[in-house]
């Protein structure tokens, strides 16, 4: 049996979204995050934009509504399972800071070159408009 090539971390490189011919950076073009998959079949994401303001508040729950507000609009995160299938990986939602998420399977299509992992997404509605989602990422660490 194969060995499953997107076991560990991924860190972003970049997160575009494409419409046709336009390319467009839903978090900015200094957006950061992680993907990790772990060996037993569960995954995580978090992805934000860059230069986002810390709250007034150093209570984790607080915060303004402005201020929590704008820190919803620069985040995505999610959770659960998932199950690789060699050109395609189902994430299978368990847990997910977008509630319509929770429940759903979201499929990422793989193109796995060494140490540098493209996600790409079926169209899917970003800003309004339909849209694929590139995710470029680069491993973490050296695999073990």
């Amino acid at each position: 049996m194969n060995p499953n090539p997107l076991v560990g971390a991924w860190r972003l490189v970049t997160y575009e979204a494409h419409a046709g011919d336009e390319v467009s950076y839903p978090l900015g073009e200094d957006a950061s995050g992680y993907i990790m998959y772990t060996a037993d079949g569960y995954m995580s994401v978090l992805i934000m934009a860059g230069g986002r303001a810390n709250f007034a508040s150093n209570d984790i729950l607080g915060g303004t509504d402005e201020e929590k507000l704008e820190a919803a609009s620069t985040f995505i995160a999610y959770a659960g399972r998932y199950e690789f299938l060699g050109d395609r990986v189902i994430h299978k939602i368990q847990t997910a800071f977008y509630p319509n998420r929770v429940g759903t399977e979201q499929t990422r299509f793989i193109q796995l070159n060494g140490d540098e992992l493209l996600l790409t997404t079926p169209p899917m509605v970003i800003h309004g408009m339909s849209r694929s989602g590139r995710l470029q990422w680069e491993r973490a660490a050296p695999r073990d």
